[in-house]
């Protein structure tokens, strides 16, 4: 498709870094490669991403914003309990990364190089999520649903205990048989130690 036909915006770069990604993995993908997926010069893609490297965070951001933006309507979600809200939010984390794992595997060993380059991006994205987190524990403790007495703390500690079940370096444990009943057990007993003892 020429540039004449549709406007090179960033959005569409970014798709095409992802099918170039895709095709080529990060060691081999080009700043050209993409310009010539979209028909157009090299230059026209720098316009709008100044490095190689801005493009790859950017890329990478989007990816990271995918799972962020389907989280962000369970923790908003007020029809649901905090607690509720808790458990599907943290399952819906794991689905989305089991998704990403299985659906494309080369494009999610992709990322796993990419995340590994864009501290940056992967910093806003772990502040996002765990904003996030403390946003339902704080509705649990303005409910009195949950006792915790700094909810930004006890976020935190929930995202970490459950590391195994959403850092891709675990990915390989996603599948074992026993992975959904060890996530549950994990949730329910986060639930139980927020909830406190009355």
């Amino acid at each position: 498709m020429s540039p004449t036909t549709e406007t090179l915006t960033a959005e569409r770069i970014l798709e095409a870094t992802e099918e170039v990604l895709r095709r080529h993995g990060p060691a081999k993908a080009t700043v050209v490669d993409v310009a010539r997926a979209l028909g157009v010069s090299h230059g026209s893609v720098y316009r709008h991403f100044r490095t190689k490297a801005a493009l790859r965070e950017a890329v990478t951001k989007r990816w990271l914003d995918r799972t962020s933006e389907t989280l962000s309507g369970i923790t908003a979600d007020e029809t649901r309990t905090p607690a509720d809200r808790l458990r599907d939010w943290l399952a819906a984390l794991l689905d989305a990364k089991r998704r990403k794992a299985g659906l494309d595997p080369e494009l999610f060993a992709t990322y796993m190089v990419l995340t590994s380059e864009n501290g940056s991006a992967v910093g806003g994205h772990l502040d996002d999520l765990t904003g996030q987190l403390t946003s339902i524990i704080e509705a649990g403790v303005d409910s009195g649903a949950f006792a915790a007495p700094d909810p930004a703390v006890a976020a935190r500690a929930v995202f970490q205990a459950t590391a195994r079940f959403h850092d891709p370096t675990y990915f390989r444990e996603w599948e074992r048989p026993e992975a959904n009943d060890d996530f549950t057990a994990l949730v329910d007993l986060l639930l139980e130690g927020l909830r406190g003892r009355g």
